[in-house]
């Protein structure tokens, strides 16, 4: 598959929609569906690895990429900032590989 022939797919809802779920009720359909990793500002739980469950930044670090446009979209929920990065998006694209994409209502807004 090209480039050209990626697609991109979102599904949105608020915390606790059940966006999750849906995703992973698709791909189970449709595995060759490529998913991105998320960035976030809470602290890793128990298990979770950077760079392959989530990008974990700091508030800091997080506020200035925002600043720099580097978020396709990205909300606060309870506290800690979730986010997609641009360079996640175009480099899993440009592969060929077609994205779903989980994000809550506020991101998709933005």
């Amino acid at each position: 598959m090209s480039a050209q022939d990626s697609k991109l797919f979102v599904i949105s809802g608020p915390s606790g929609a059940g966006k999750g779920t849906l995703v992973t009720r698709v791909r189970e359909r449709r595995s060759n569906l490529g998913l991105t990793v998320s960035a976030t500002t809470r602290a890793p739980r128990k298990g979770e690895v950077d760079g392959v469950n989530y990008f974990f930044l700091t508030r800091e670090e997080f506020d200035r990429r925002v600043a720099n446009g580097e978020f396709v979209e990205w909300a606060e929920v309870h506290g800690n900032c979730y986010g997609t990065l641009v360079s996640e998006v175009t480099s899993k694209l440009a592969s060929g590989a077609s994205l779903i994409l989980e994000i809550d209502v506020q991101g998709a807004c933005r």
